[in-house]
């Protein structure tokens, strides 16, 4: 049964000395608004991250990885699921349910909108990136003593907000449940915990805070990412100066008070609220959400 009631949520994760989403159009240096000095990582790789951990957990997905042709994809997830049609198979696979998909084969054509969908990330602060070089493992040619160089860019450390939403509307084309939003909010933690590879090592969940909305509510707070944000242990503000230097989530306070104030606005529309986070980052601001909420709040520290 589709899911009936709209939820937002709030993921804030650290990333340090690792590429949080390079542009493979720019050297695969970190994506970046040069405006502002924020680092972005696209909504494709955010669920590439809970993809992953997905299929780490042995459930079906569409978008594996994997080079294939849409029709080798096909015929082998509906063999798997032992489905007769795409859209069959498809609504086996909870990317697919969550996420959206497109299908244009054989005498099938259709095209899904995803009920959960991701803002980009940005970070909290400015940041500046690093390039670095070392040397590869082999020589560039037999008989040669000296060996090539690697290029890649780095940054030092970085906090990034990213905000999502789940549509229950578009959640009846797709099917998804309640348990595929409760199964996302466990897999958007534990994939970006589970980011072990050279290049994303370093990267932490910090926050993750779901915004459960009563049936029939089709309103929300919206870019809940834009209503947080950084200051110095004290509460102050940081320059230009101090933000390119942080390198730690334990050297700052994430003030989410702006956010509690919004909560207060809808608190008559919220069925529940759950938060989870990182027993090491100072929240101010989350003391405000019990008496908003009164029960309708549980509260884990990790």
């Amino acid at each position: 049964m589709a899911f009936e009631k709209r939820r937002e949520l709030l993921f804030v994760y650290s990333v340090k000395d690792a590429n949080p989403n390079g542009d493979p159009l720019n050297n695969n240096a970190p994506r970046k608004d040069e405006e502002t000095g924020q680092i972005l990582v696209s909504d494709v790789r955010i669920k590439r991250t809970v993809r992953d951990q997905w299929i780490r957990e042995g459930k079906d997905v569409f978008v594996d990885g994997e080079a294939q042709t849409l029709k080798e994809r096909m015929d082998a997830l509906k063999k798997k699921t032992n489905s007769s049609s795409a859209a069959e198979a498809l609504k086996k696979c909870i990317d697919a349910r969550l996420f959206g998909a497109t299908c244009a084969l054989d005498k099938e054509s259709f095209s899904w909108c995803g009920p959960l969908q991701f803002k980009w990330a940005r970070s909290l602060h400015k940041v500046r990136e690093q390039f670095v070089q070392g040397t590869a493992a082999f020589a560039s040619k037999e008989e040669r003593e000296q060996r090539s160089f690697r290029n890649e860019y780095i940054v030092p450390f970085c906090m990034l907000a990213c905000y999502g939403i789940a549509n229950q509307h578009a959640s009846t084309r797709t099917e998804a449940t309640d348990d595929d939003l409760d199964d996302l909010f466990k897999t958007v933690w534990n994939g970006t915990a589970n980011l072990i590879s050279r290049s994303k090592v370093g990267h932490v969940p910090l926050l993750l805070l779901e915004i459960t909305y009563k049936k029939d509510f089709d309103g929300c707070i919206g870019a809940l990412d834009e209503r947080v944000r950084l200051t110095d242990a004290n509460g102050n503000p940081f320059d230009e100066d101090a933000q390119y230097a942080l390198r730690s989530a334990t050297t700052v306070q994430l003030d989410i008070t702006a956010l509690a104030q919004a909560l207060e606005t809808k608190k008559n529309e919220i069925e529940r609220l759950r938060l989870v986070y990182d027993q090491r980052l100072v929240i101010k601001g989350k003391e405000e959400l019990a008496p908003i909420l009164g029960g309708k709040i549980s509260e884990e520290a990790r």
